[in-house]
């Protein structure tokens, strides 16, 4: 995510790390890379104008030249910065409606807007609302039959509309439905289209009018660049907006529409689209972002994942097991290879860490590591209980036997084993003498430990 943008503005936060005083010169060269960088991002002309004017402003005062730290201060001032571009802090949903809340989903063709209905929906039903899915989208083949199945998928209802009918009164019967069976949420998908198609402008128009929103959400690509802040200000124009979401942001590595949309709309972003699988939106927190653009990471949703994800009990039973000394076995390997996938496997886990943490790991391919895990689990769920428990009864003929269970060979089976006894023994060094005592065992064996 935004690795391009990420990489060249890390090269000039360690020229002005590296600078023991700074002067006008030092900040104009500064500002000039950030300047080039923010352009090569496809981040709009007057954005990087206004950028660099507050920021050479802030890092020529006082505060920069009069600290003990003039770089540091200098990227605390960027950062700052950033973070205000992005609209300061993270702007939720409006909830507060006589329900049912109606949120009406626009946007481009292609832009993901079903799929971030079903998102919003599943992110909604665990804030215990009662959600109802609509469609409009009568122009697009089968686009009213893929919200069906993802509203399926995830046990949630969905308005029964077909293509034959008109989207007023698709709109109008969804509308009725919801109030007659008293939904919290209704979220209704409109069809694609550009904001030149007057026709098609007018139409969203009507349903807008119609439903009557409290929330007009524009679904945007984020790989579009400074095109997806174009049309989210032609349809801007058109209908009262009041936040956007930005989709395929996983896939952005330059950062344009994530910098400039609100800037430009005056809109808040509200949410960003990391994946495709349904659970692949996240709140937008323009601070927590603009630490990602400077590459220190997000600890922060990292950690909000992993209580959301993780199974807290299990990892509290598998501690106390380790704190007191009992083995570690392969059930209890196996159970953190599934805590680790979901929490959405090792891409999403590299993503959130700082950049000099993610670019050691990244030496290792987050799909292949994926995949290794998955290889994993389908070894051990080849096991019986007992091999589980007691792994040092797998011997030549069992080890051929979940061989062939996992469909893989023998020499993959050595190398879990293997795998599993180095696991083992740091969890035992664990137990006796803390964390310290197992980094000094590890030196030697990894480089760059001390």
């Amino acid at each position: 995510m935004l690795e391009n943008l990420t990489g060249r503005l890390q090269s000039v936060i360690k020229t002005l790390r590296g600078q023991a005083r700074l002067t006008e010169e030092n900040i104009a060269d500064a500002m000039r890379e950030v300047r080039m960088a923010l352009l090569e991002a496809d981040v709009a002309l007057p954005v990087v104008k206004d950028f660099i004017a507050q920021v050479k402003e802030r890092a020529q005062g006082r505060e920069v030249l009069e600290s003990l730290t003039p770089g540091q201060a200098v990227i605390q001032v960027v950062h700052e910065e950033l973070t205000k571009l992005m609209g300061d802090q993270n702007v939720g949903l409006n909830l507060a409606a006589v329900p049912p809340a109606v949120f009406l989903m626009a946007g481009l063709q292609g832009s993901g807007k079903t799929t971030t209905s079903a998102k919003l929906a599943k992110l909604l039903k665990e804030q215990k609302k009662k959600v109802l899915l609509a469609s409009a989208d009568v122009y697009r083949p089968a686009a009213i039959e893929q919200l069906k199945t993802l509203a399926n998928s995830l046990e949630i209802d969905c308005f029964d509309s077909n293509a034959s009918q008109k989207p007023q009164d698709i709109a109008t019967d969804a509308l009725a439905h919801a109030k007659k069976f008293y939904y919290d949420v209704l979220i209704f998908d409109t069809a694609g289209r550009l904001g030149i198609d007057q026709a098609m402008m007018a139409e969203i128009k009507d349903l807008h009018t119609l439903l009557n929103p409290v929330e007009t959400l524009f679904v945007v690509d984020a790989m579009q660049g400074q095109d997806a802040v174009n049309t989210a200000q032609a349809f801007g124009e058109t209908l009262p907006l009041t936040g956007v979401v930005l989709t395929k942001l996983d896939g952005d590595a330059r950062g344009g529409a994530a910098l400039s949309v609100r800037h430009v709309t005056g809109k808040p972003i509200k949410f960003m689209g990391v994946s495709e699988k349904v659970d692949g939106l996240e709140p937008f927190h323009p601070e927590r972002m603009a630490s990602r653009v400077l590459g220190m990471g997000d600890v922060l949703s990292l950690i909000e994942q992993a209580q959301k994800n993780v199974d807290l009990d299990e990892a509290k039973k598998l501690a106390d097991k380790v704190k007191s000394g009992k083995n570690f076995d392969l059930e209890d390997f196996k159970a953190q290879m599934v805590q680790m996938r979901n929490m959405g496997g090792m891409g999403a886990l590299m993503d959130k860490l700082p950049s000099q943490l993610s670019s050691m790991a990244g030496k290792v391919n987050s799909d292949d590591a994926d995949k290794a895990i998955r290889r994993v689990e389908g070894i051990i769920n080849s096991m019986t209980p007992l091999e589980r428990r007691k792994p040092e009864v797998i011997k030549a003929t069992r080890k051929r036997r979940i061989a062939m269970g996992a469909g893989l060979q023998v020499q993959d089976v050595n190398r879990l084993l293997n795998q599993f006894e180095e696991t083992q023994k740091m969890m035992k060094m664990f137990s006796k003498g803390g964390i310290g005592k197992m980094m000094r065992a590890m030196q030697g064996k990894f480089p760059g430990i001390r």
